[in-house]
């Protein structure tokens, strides 16, 4: 589709390709050349501002009488666009990636082409490297604390005229900046009209703690609850990828995360590793992954009922057993232990990076060996919580992590005071506080095992091939 040689006309048919109106990141500049009206469109956080200055200068320079001896668009670039890369469009299409891939594009009343000015600069080096959500193949690039360049991350992944940057203020003393990013017509209008009328029914002073804040109060329900009700990223990989499923993010201005909504339990067994490898490596890695995830809730609760006597094992099997005797209880020393590991973790935070190696060896060989020794613990104790504690880095979110040591922490309980008969209790306990947990959006945090969908719930399981289905 060719575009037209009227000023209004041009304007209509962007506006009606692009979503101009919803998204901050799409900019409208109209001004005056030479007695013409005229129009610039570009993606804010994408230009050279410097180069740009100076082009506009130049515009602004133009008479009515010079403006009109130039008969032809390539006239008017000849002499007045001293640019080095600029071209001109007539098809409405190429115009519209031009400007989703970063460059400008203008239109001049009375021409029949759009002026194609590439004055990108791109946001990928001012990103900063994941710290949590590492990989051996893909992007260095992470968000930072600048809300433009962090939606500018994400369009350069997904130069589609129907994504949306919608932004929002909240706080009544912070005013802070809040984008909500989807692509429209592909994310469920349902989810968003819910999402941006809890967004804009915020009365909070200030955004202190950034998208934590505004998670705590999008979430007031079920604060005792530990299950993670929205899932955050670090990665711009991972939120496009997760726009063009259909998600929708949330975008905090001064956070290096970003939100992913509606979040449900299977949202946590994928991580970007999955996808940069092959198939069946990918799946070879979820299957780990989630063992392991499932390993770290019931290795200690079922060993304390193995020492316990509460469940039978065979004779080949009794090197398992501790056999010195001990003074702690085993239900005390793994709750010490699991307070000594957060204490660590905590420790590790707040020490300067030269030292943190030797904490983790002070903390880590010397504490525990003395710790054998006093009677404090037995070696098993400390061995099976190691395995859950490197087994609980498997999973990339931070809040996950806790809810399951949360869940296994019940467990040890139970399986301390009621045996056998406490463990299927709390198992029971746990999947009843999941089933019952809702997302932000309303639906089960089941979903999609409950209500079922197969193909969804495959996609989450397992590492699918990717199809062709264009949304």
């Amino acid at each position: 589709m060719n575009v037209a040689n009227n000023y209004q006309a041009n304007i209509d048919l962007i506006h009606s390709n692009l979503v101009v109106d919803k998204s901050f990141d799409i900019v409208e500049r109209n001004f005056i050349v030479g007695g013409r009206s005229s129009v610039l469109y570009f993606l804010n956080g994408f230009i050279k501002d410097a180069i740009m200055e100076e082009i506009l200068k130049s515009f602004f320079k133009i008479t009515p009488e010079t403006m009109n001896s130039y008969k032809t668009i390539d006239d008017f670039i000849n002499n007045k666009v001293s640019h080095v890369s600029v071209k001109t469009e007539t098809d409405l299409d190429k115009i519209l990636i031009a400007l989703l891939s970063g460059q400008t594009i203008m239109y001049v009343d009375g021409y029949d082409s759009f002026i194609l000015l590439d004055l990108r600069t791109y946001p990928g080096s001012d990103s900063s490297k994941p710290e949590k959500e590492k990989t051996l193949r893909g992007g260095r690039d992470g968000f930072i604390e600048k809300l433009v360049f962090n939606a500018g991350f994400i369009r350069r992944r997904i130069r589609d005229p129907r994504l949306v940057f919608d932004i929002h203020q909240v706080g009544n003393v912070s005013k802070t900046d809040v984008c909500i990013a989807y692509i429209d017509g592909v994310a469920d209008k349902k989810v968003l009209d819910l999402i941006i009328d809890s967004i804009s029914k915020v009365d909070i002073k200030a955004l202190t703690l950034s998208d934590q804040s505004l998670v705590d109060v999008m979430c007031t329900k079920n604060w005792l609850n530990p299950f993670p009700k929205v899932r955050f990223t670090e990665r711009p990989d991972v939120a496009a990828a997760h726009i063009v499923e259909g998600k929708i993010i949330i975008i905090v201005d001064n956070s290096p995360n970003v939100i992913i909504l509606p979040t449900g339990i299977f949202d946590f067994l994928q991580d970007i590793n999955d996808y940069y490898f092959p198939l069946f490596t990918g799946n070879y890695l979820r299957i780990v992954r989630n063992f392991v995830m499932l390993a770290t809730i019931l290795l200690t609760p079922v060993y304390l009922m193995i020492v316990n006597g509460n469940i039978f094992i065979p004779s080949y099997f009794d090197f398992l057993k501790p056999q010195e005797e001990f003074a702690l209880p085993l239900l005390g020393q793994f709750m010490l232990l699991e307070f000594a590991v957060d204490i660590l973790k905590l420790a590790g935070l707040n020490t300067p990076s030269p030292l943190g190696s030797a904490m983790s060896l002070i903390g880590g060989l010397i504490l525990g060996d003395y710790a054998v020794k006093t009677g404090w613990f037995i070696p098993q104790s400390i061995l099976y919580m190691s395995i859950v504690t490197i087994g609980d880095f498997t999973q990339p979110s931070i809040e996950m992590n806790f809810a399951l040591k949360f869940a296994r922490m019940i467990l040890l309980i139970l399986c301390g005071f009621f045996g056998f008969w406490g463990f299927i209790g709390g198992i029971i306990f746990i999947l009843i506080v999941m089933a019952s947990t809702k997302t932000i959006a309303g639906d089960k945090y089941f979903y999609p095992l409950i209500p079922f969908n197969w193909k969804a719930l495959k996609n989450l399981l397992f590492r699918t091939r990717i199809s062709n289905d264009v949304q």
